[in-house]
């Protein structure tokens, strides 16, 4: 017969100190997604219910928590890339990884620090990130055989698209938290080969929801130059936005929207694939 579980003994303390491990995991997760893997040490203590000398305990370094807490959402990375290359038809696997990857971005704030920052003491994770990597580039190669992907297309690019989508997805969260997917759209018809048609744009936010949104932008900044939230410098005139007058909201609650158009970007240059992302 099996010895029952008895308070204090070194099997049930085994047990709680998992406990609290995949607490503290899943508690620096919420933390690190909210507000990125810079966020204080104290925050995941404190919603994982436990100490920060628990939280040191258990982890040796922020590397080691950060790299526990966002194993998922690497996983998550290699299964996206999974799904697009199962797609039959490159160009759709492409561009629907694309779009996911940035849907993950607006959700995740710390996302794209994972696909950026590396985990030499994490074996596993490391070769999921690796393998997700290949599976990238061979979506890539794909899409360029098809004849849909501009032939100077670089994995690289994915970065600086992933970095140019945070500012957007941090700059209208709050205010037009859809913006980014019509910012993906325009960055698609930029990747679409020459004579490809392009997919129509998402609609653009209102008016009213881009001028709260830079006004917010602009808030943030000078609270970056020195202001605290709705602080104005002493001696520095409040600036005004880029953005027409109209686009602010009128007392009556009314509001103007916007009309959209099409385009396309355009570049040059090719780089030789980098061995991370």
């Amino acid at each position: 017969m099996a010895e029952p579980h008895r308070s204090g003994s070194p099997r049930s303390l085994r047990a709680d100190a998992a406990r609290n491990r995949a607490r503290i995991v899943d508690a620096a997760w919420q933390v690190f997604t909210a507000q990125g893997p810079d966020a204080p040490m104290e925050d995941v203590a404190r919603v994982a219910g436990v100490g920060v000398a628990t939280v040191y305990r258990r982890f040796g370094s922020r590397a080691e928590l950060v790299a526990c807490a966002f194993e998922r959402t690497v996983a998550a990375y290699g299964e996206l890339v999974d799904d697009a290359l199962a797609d039959p038809d490159p160009w759709s696997g492409f561009r629907h990884f694309i779009e996911q990857i940035c849907a993950t971005q607006a959700d995740d704030r710390g996302f794209a620090h994972v696909l950026s920052m590396t985990f030499p003491r994490q074996g596993r994770i490391e070769a999921e990130r690796a393998r997700a990597y290949d599976g990238m580039v061979e979506l890539i190669t794909r899409a360029k055989s098809a004849g849909r992907l501009r032939d100077d297309f670089a994995p690289e690019d994915i970065g600086m698209l992933l970095m140019a989508n945070a500012g957007v997805v941090a700059a209208t969260r709050d205010a037009a938290p859809d913006t980014w997917r019509r910012f993906v759209a325009y960055m698609l018809q930029a990747f679409t080969a020459e004579g490809d048609a392009a997919p129509a744009l998402p609609p653009p936010p209102t008016s009213r929801e881009m001028y709260r949104a830079l006004v917010r932008a602009q808030r943030n900044a000078d609270h970056l130059r020195g202001g605290g939230p709705g602080h104005r410098i002493p001696g520095r005139r409040p600036r005004q936005t880029a953005w027409p007058a109209q686009g602010a909201a009128p007392a009556d609650g009314s509001g103007a929207g916007a009309q959209s158009g099409h385009g396309r970007g355009s570049g040059s240059g090719s780089q030789r694939p980098s061995t991370t992302l």
